[in-house]
């Protein structure tokens, strides 16, 4: 169960594009900030509500600096323009839900009175279905100002990990930062 939870944790951004759940991208941006004076970036720090495997922090650092490289930027350390923060939150969820059999027959209604029947019941049934809801939350700081100029969230709804995390996660994180800018010199 630990491990499939670990898994699955991963399994809440990264989803597998065409056969997993689907991944809600939302982003936001400060209007404001010149991403083409930003070269550099580090990541520096990945939080997590719940247990992650190294292996799975490990994809989800790869996949980012793959993403910042794509976008233009270089890794650059302590001095880097951009600190990248990653953050997976993970909640149980139910849904519960409950459905009403009527059966019998009822009585009849005339204009002069009310003519009982047969006996009317009814039966109902309730089921809970497990799940878990999932969000990936990508920041990007600027580390002159500390204000964050950039914000990635993906949120999707799953029930089991992914089948191949080596693909879901660097797919779901590029689907999360699609929309951050570059550089300017992509």
């Amino acid at each position: 169960m630990k491990n499939n939870l670990i898994a699955g944790l991963l399994g809440i951004a990264f989803f597998a594009m065409s056969c997993g759940p689907t991944l809600k991208v939302t982003n936001d941006l400060d209007k404001t900030a010149n991403f083409s004076s930003y070269k550099t970036f580090t990541v520096y720090n990945l939080k997590t509500s719940g247990s992650v495997s190294q292996m799975n922090a490990d994809r989800i650092v790869a996949a980012i600096r793959a993403e910042m490289v794509k976008k233009g930027y270089q890794e650059g350390g302590d001095n880097a323009d951009l600190k990248v923060n990653a953050v997976t939150i993970i909640k149980d969820k139910q849904q519960v839900s409950a459905s009403t059999n009527y059966y019998g027959y009822g009585g009849l209604y005339r204009p002069y009175g009310y003519y009982g029947g047969m006996g009317m019941g009814s039966s109902t049934s309730v089921s809970t279905y497990d799940y878990k809801a999932g969000t990936f939350i990508v920041d990007v700081v600027d580390s002159k100002t500390n204000k964050m100029v950039w914000e990635g969230v993906g949120s999707a709804d799953f029930d089991k990990a992914p089948k191949d995390p080596d693909t879901a996660v660097p797919d779901g994180i590029a689907r999360i930062m699609e929309s951050l800018p570059t550089n300017g010199t992509k």
